[in-house]
């Protein structure tokens, strides 16, 4: 049977600040790939553009050298992101991927890469660096377990490599990865986005060899880079994973807390007056879980206000959203109100007829919990009447049609004054 004819090309782009040792034998690399790529993949086309990224030695002078290379030069340095999302800008393909341009990876997995975007309709596929023939340093490879074993644990989903410098996305995905910073830590960003929007990420193995020159990489700096952008990651798409697993953890200490204090209550029909300890850290506990609890459902419906996400959400959260709506919270405020008033009634009938309060203190804890919790749920149903409104007006005022989005095709990023122009001109 004929195979079908190729409609898609991959546009790669080389990111480089000053590679003079490696960036010639990268593009000889990735020219005597390009028809393997072709052919492996089913593409029309593969594009190369390099991106020197401000370099102040040869690299820029070696990469124009080429034939068939489109060189975009940066005057000045604006970041290992900046440049390849300006290489994205340029590039024809609808297929775009980058490789790192220190020789550590080899361009023919781009053939794999683009075959498994292609066949599985991935949203991102990224080369693994950390097989058993590896040369990466002890160090990175270390850290980039740490890594992805912090974004899988927040977002439920987990990949080996979370900073692999090997990618193929299809230009239709860019508008729910973007947008990336300018920084090192555009990779982490972007693997951070992926999962914790529910992107389909395919991962493949691949070799990986120990870099020509000097890394630009500082494994401190950086790291905490990647910290940051994994958390802000998390903040800005899955703020509820968060709030409900800090929550469930308080609970769980609640329960451990009351376990004895319960049982010895069953036993005896009293309470020693040690235990007040263990009633004083369960309020405070108990507080601080529903405070968390209610979080998790305003910053789910918070999310409708931040970049546009797809709407898979942990069950726990969107539940929490859906049962705690403004009615449902006024009547939950009344009845945590008349629980208050069940518990502290014998003491406030003891105040007003004898002038003295000789009520257990038990009954005093629980019904100031029940008293505090009123008062957060009260707040909380403000809270979520106050985003109903605005999700309405926003709905109301701005599209939410796919097909109003500007393809990333013929706009790059807009600055923040532009962002802030647009947004004057819509109202």
């Amino acid at each position: 049977m004929q195979s079908p004819k190729p409609v898609r090309s991959l546009s790669i782009v080389i990111p480089a600040l000053n590679e003079e040792e490696a960036i010639g034998s990268t593009i000889e690399r990735c020219l005597a790939a390009r028809d393997y790529i072709k052919a492996r993949a089913n593409l029309a086309g593969v594009e190369i553009i390099v991106v020197s990224d401000g370099s102040t030695d040869q690299t820029a002078a070696i990469a124009q050298s080429y034939d068939g290379v489109h060189v975009i030069v940066f005057p000045t340095n604006r970041g290992y992101g900046a440049a390849i999302k300006e290489g994205w800008r340029q590039a024809s393909g609808d297929l775009l991927g980058f490789l790192d341009a220190d020789g550590t990876c080899d361009p023919k997995y781009f053939a794999d890469m683009c075959a498994a975007a292609i066949s599985e309709q991935a949203d991102c596929v990224l080369g693994a660096r950390l097989g058993p023939d590896s040369e990466m340093p002890r160090i990175r490879r270390f850290g980039n377990r740490i890594y992805a074993l912090l974004l899988g644990f927040l977002c439920g989903r987990y990949i080996t490599d979370t900073a692999s410098g090997m990618r193929v996305v299809p230009r239709t995905a860019l508008r729910r990865l973007y947008p990336l910073p300018d920084g090192l830590h555009f990779t982490p960003a972007m693997s951070a986005r992926s999962l914790l929007n529910d992107l389909r990420v395919i991962e493949l193995p691949m070799s990986y060899r120990e870099r020509v020159g000097r890394s630009k990489l500082n494994v401190i700096k950086d790291g905490v880079r990647f910290l940051r952008v994994i958390g802000e990651g998390v903040l800005c798409y899955r703020p509820e994973r968060i709030f409900l697993m800090a929550s469930f953890a308080a609970v769980v200490l609640i329960v451990i807390m009351a376990l004895y204090p319960a049982e010895f209550y069953l036993t005896h029909k009293r309470l020693e007056e040690w235990m007040i300890y263990r009633f004083v850290a369960s309020f405070v506990l108990g507080t601080v879980a529903l405070m968390l609890l209610l979080a998790t459902a305003l910053s789910n419906q918070m999310a409708a206000f931040g970049p546009r996400r797809r709407e898979a959400t942990p069950f726990f959260a969107t539940l929490a959203r859906k049962v705690l709506k403004t009615t449902t919270s006024v009547t939950l405020a009344g009845m945590l109100v008349f629980m208050a008033l069940v518990f502290l009634w014998p003491g406030i009938v003891e105040l007003v007829t004898t002038g003295k309060v000789y009520m257990h203190w038990s009954r005093l804890i629980a019904g100031a919990f029940a008293l505090t919790s009123a008062a957060q749920v009260s707040v909380f149903a403000v809270l979520m009447a106050v985003c109903q409104i605005w999700d309405r007006d926003r709905q109301a005022m701005f599209p939410t049609d796919e097909d109003s989005f500007v393809e990333c095709r013929t706009q790059s990023p807009l600055t923040t004054s532009e962002a802030h122009s647009n947004v004057r001109e819509l109202v």
